[in-house]
């Protein structure tokens, strides 16, 4: 039997627990799941750890890396002997796979976070648009979404990117510099004033919490009293933990005229990319939907709706 490993910080308390072992049936795999928990500012020492009990076990197929994709790409990137262009541009890996003859690492939030994205906004979502992303967190997933968003065809108006350490700040510069984005792009220093540029915003904004606040620590970026954009789309990229970002924005719903989505569907999209890479399976459109459907029904969650926001 093969053994998919997940690095995270709580993994026994994630929904893949239950998902995965129906999933490999439903696909023909011989394959378990294992996970591996790290503190969130883990030392370089027991990132590379981790990184060397995956090469000692023999019946590893790969990996998927959560809040640690950073922390991989920084640390031990040595390690893996090929990255794909999104991990050497992001400096990221998410998805770790094992080939007899060398290890392999991707990022794969780029590609997950436009496929939530666009779920919940359409195929072309800033079409003659003349609206904002507010991206709060410019770790890996906020810096993933960036990309994906700056090499859209057409872009929002301007992005903004926050974030509370300077240096991930200096990171996104540097890696978005590189694309020829048409969107003007602020580099904001997390703050008093975070709440002030979600609420000048424009109208039908896209708000988004990639902070993991609300899920690898309790919190919210954002006061209580932040009003969000009229018409905004307000996706927490958590499905898990306390997601007060994600209470907040349910409170002013139907005030605001809002569209607020967990992260269930970029949770989903996530692992069945990584699936898909790891044990070398194509997963198209209607095995995604089939596979969200035993998930929903494993976890008591009701179906995706078409907008991305689970329904109930």
């Amino acid at each position: 039997m093969r053994r998919l490993y997940f690095v995270g910080v709580s993994t026994a308390g994630s929904s893949i627990m239950t998902i995965f072992p129906a999933f490999a049936a439903a696909l023909g795999l011989d394959a378990e799941i294992r996970g591996i928990d790290l503190p969130v500012d883990a030392p370089a020492g027991r990132v590379r750890d981790a990184l060397a009990a995956l090469r000692a076990d023999q019946d590893v197929a790969g990996a998927l890396v959560t809040t640690h994709k950073a922390a991989v790409y920084d640390h031990g990137r040595d390690l893996l002997d090929e990255l794909d262009d999104w991990a050497l541009m992001c400096r990221e890996v998410s998805c770790i796979a094992f080939r007899p003859d060398r290890v392999l690492g991707w990022a794969k939030d780029p590609i997950t976070s436009r496929q939530a994205y666009t779920a919940l906004l359409g195929a072309d979502p800033w079409r003659d648009s003349s609206t904002d992303v507010v991206c709060l967190g410019a770790g890996g997933a906020g810096l993933a979404l960036a990309t994906a968003v700056l090499s859209e065809r057409h872009q929002p108006r301007r992005l903004v990117l926050t974030d509370s350490d300077p240096s991930r700040l200096d990171i996104a510069r540097d890696v978005l510099g590189r694309l020829p984005g048409r969107a003007v792009v602020d580099y904001q220093l997390a703050g008093a004033d975070v709440d002030r540029l979600v609420t000048e915003a424009a109208p039908g904004s896209l708000v988004v919490n990639a902070t993991g606040l609300g899920k690898d620590r309790p919190g919210s970026p954002l006061d209580d009293a932040c009003a969000f954009p009229d018409r905004g789309v307000i996706w927490d990229m958590n499905y898990r933990g306390d997601l007060q970002f994600l209470d907040q924005a349910r409170r002013q719903e139907d005030a605001r005229g809002l569209t607020v989505a967990d992260g269930w569907r970029y949770f989903l999209h996530g692992w069945t990319e990584v699936i898909a890479e790891v044990f070398e399976i194509p997963i198209d459109a209607r095995t995604f939907a089939t596979l969200a459907d035993l998930a929903a029904g494993l976890t008591g969650r009701s179906e995706i709706a078409e907008t991305g926001a689970p329904r109930g």
